[in-house]
């Protein structure tokens, strides 16, 4: 049975004072109680941080969560949201909803979640700018590859409506959606997709997603892992490639839908932003090559031996120049089965 729940954590990251985003969806959560709202702080986070309607935790407060995790992740990186993942699943939330802090939540953001929804599907192996099918104009996720833009946009749609298994699904936001600094600096903003149908991708097709307006169900919770030890501007669009390798180890679909969130974005330098996309421009498709080619065993059993396995597949190649993060990985691997004692 596909059964809705309005009952869901919602998880940031924020080194900012209480803003407007912050204190809507505070009241929302204050006056909803099948809803939590968890706001990971870092080193430059207010230290008298407090609003009604948020768990806030600062450095220390994360360290004493007794995660193994908290003490060894880097500070001032966004990979500490992972900590807020945790948090979320220890206190029994089936669903956890991830956004940032300059993103404000519109008609639908709050409605209850389906892990099976209507969708058409793409179907097509190989790059899908999925963007494309919510827009007439010419606009891409941050994290396609550049190399592979125009074939990306050549995307063929079953028009036929089908109920898809997706423990994942990825909300587009409007205004500023989330594209890389090269759309930033030579193409229109603001930007609002159009209305449309959900799609899905089905095995052997990739698109980034990120971590703006994301929805994980909790068979997906041990694929939120963040690393660590890449760019910020990477850091979700890798997790999203490895979590759709292993979403097929399952028959799970990565899903899309229609934005639900309006993003006013927080002050960025473009290119220090292009500078932290580098490592994808050059990595990205090399990174699906060798995801695409890694021997991964079918079924939920598996879903840990699979993580580590994809990760050891970055470091031998040398996509992630930094053996710590296996160290990372493993932690977080072992915080994830404590929750399940």
């Amino acid at each position: 049975m596909n059964q809705s729940t309005g009952k869901y954590a919602i998880v940031i990251t924020s080194i900012a004072s209480p803003n407007g985003v912050i204190k809507a969806i505070a009241k929302k959560c204050s006056a909803d109680q099948e809803k939590k709202f968890f706001v990971i702080g870092d080193t430059k986070s207010p230290t008298d941080f407090h609003h009604e309607g948020c768990d806030f935790y600062s450095i220390e407060q994360q360290i004493n969560t007794g995660f193994t995790i908290a003490a060894n992740l880097p500070t001032r990186h966004y990979s500490r949201k992972n900590i807020g993942y945790l948090l979320a699943w220890k206190e029994g939330f089936e669903v956890i909803v991830e956004t940032d802090d300059d993103n404000i939540p519109i008609e639908g953001f709050w409605q209850n979640r389906f892990q099976t929804l209507p969708a058409q599907s793409v179907d097509r192996k190989g790059w899908a700018n999925v963007y494309r099918l919510f827009a007439d104009d010419n606009i891409w996720p941050r994290g396609l590859p550049l190399e592979h833009l125009h074939a990306s946009n050549s995307i063929h749609v079953n028009q036929e409506v089908t109920n898809y298994l997706s423990p994942i699904q990825q909300g587009l936001a409007n205004e500023n959606p989330d594209v890389d600094a090269v759309y930033r600096m030579t193409m229109p903003l603001p930007f609002s997709f159009l209305e449309r149908k959900n799609v899905v991708l089905e095995q052997g097709v990739w698109c980034p997603f990120n971590s703006q307006n994301t929805t994980w169900f909790r068979e997906a919770f041990p694929l939120l892992y963040l690393p660590s030890y890449c760019s910020f501007r990477m850091t979700d669009i890798w997790r999203s490639f490895i979590a759709q390798r292993i979403a097929w180890t399952n028959g799970w679909n990565l899903l899309f839908h229609n934005a639900t969130v309006v993003q006013e974005r927080n002050e960025h330098s473009l290119l220090k932003d292009f500078e932290d996309e580098v490592s994808g421009y050059l990595l990205n498709h090399k990174i699906i090559t060798a995801l695409d080619a890694l021997e991964l065993k079918d079924g939920i059993a598996h879903i840990y031996d699979n993580l580590f396995a994809c990760y050891v597949m970055m470091i031998e190649k040398k996509f992630i120049n930094n053996e710590t993060e296996l160290q990372l990985v493993n932690a977080w691997i072992n915080d994830c089965k404590s929750l399940l004692k």
